[in-house]
């Protein structure tokens, strides 16, 4: 068997695509445009290239982009205080503060310092306790698990009633993941480093979410055949062979899952790029409620 590739570069293109000209008429109506504004503490690499490329895709879509940077040393009212004028803003719906922070923040606070309005990564508490319980509903999901989601849908698995898995359990993937999952009538395992028999358990899933942050943990043998895999992990790895002297991967053997899987997302190019249009598309439907 050789897998459905699930392409998250041109799903996440035709969603982008839909945007643009949704922000082209709400503009024409109006004469304003949604506006986002990031917020990055410190000099980390990673997040200076997230922070960038959020940036460019706003302005692609006709998005108002605001960035903001502030040293990581930089207090807790600092930061706070930064939000807390974003959000007194009206020029700004979406407020997203690149994690994660340097260790002398207390994320939770930040976090909470957002205005639910326009909390576009959904890490609010309120957003994220109204994401995990019954007949509750959020103003916004997190943007990598609902871009899951959407692969999931487009890619056009059945989730009701389906073993689903989850490596990983962070606060930003895991979690919310399996709360999306479930609240899909899916049958929801979330598994973490105390878990016994990884590769048994992820050889029940008909649905496989694997965001544990190591690279290509999950083998070709640990998925069942037919499965739907998606791989949330990118990591830079040292090859002497590539042009760049590095390849990019995923937490998912690729080569060997895609013997086995039913449908799979590569990485690069499966759940990065749905990240961002989420977060495009949080911050369109935030601008949507104050028009």
């Amino acid at each position: 068997m050789t897998a459905r590739l699930i392409d998250g570069k041109a799903i996440a293109a035709d969603i982008q695509e839909k945007i643009q000209a949704r922000v082209a008429e709400l503009y024409e109506a109006t004469g304003r445009r949604p506006g986002l504004a990031t917020v990055l503490v410190g000099e980390d690499p990673a997040s200076q290239t997230y922070v960038g490329m959020k940036g460019k895709r706003c302005q692609a879509v006709g998005m108002e982009s605001f960035s903001y940077t502030l040293p990581a040393t930089a207090s807790q009212e600092e930061v706070e205080g930064l939000v807390r004028d974003l959000n007194a803003n009206p020029a700004v719906n979406g407020i997203l503060v690149q994690l994660p922070l340097p260790k002398h923040l207390n994320e939770e606070s930040v976090l909470a310092a957002i205005s639910l309005d326009k909390d576009v990564d959904g890490f609010h508490p309120i957003n994220i306790g109204r994401l995990v319980m019954k007949n509750r509903t959020p103003l916004f999901i997190p943007c990598t698990p609902k871009g899951c989601m959407e692969l999931l849908v487009r890619a056009g698995a059945k989730l009701e009633g389906a073993n689903a898995v989850v490596l990983g359990r962070s606060n930003i993937v895991g979690l919310p993941m399996a709360a999306l999952l479930l609240h899909a009538n899916a049958t929801v395992t979330t598994c973490h480093s105390r878990s016994r028999d990884l590769p048994g358990i992820c050889r029940q899933a008909d649905v496989l979410v694997a965001a544990v942050g190591q690279v290509e943990m999950v083998r070709g043998d640990w998925i069942k055949p037919g499965a739907y895999v998606i791989d949330v992990g990118t990591h830079r790895v040292d090859d002497p062979s590539a042009k760049k002297g590095y390849r990019l991967t995923g937490d998912v053997a690729f080569e060997e899952a895609v013997e086995v899987a039913g449908a799979l997302t590569p990485s690069p190019g499966g759940v990065g790029p749905m990240t961002i249009a989420m977060l495009l598309q949080n911050t369109l439907d935030a601008f949507d409620r104050t028009v």
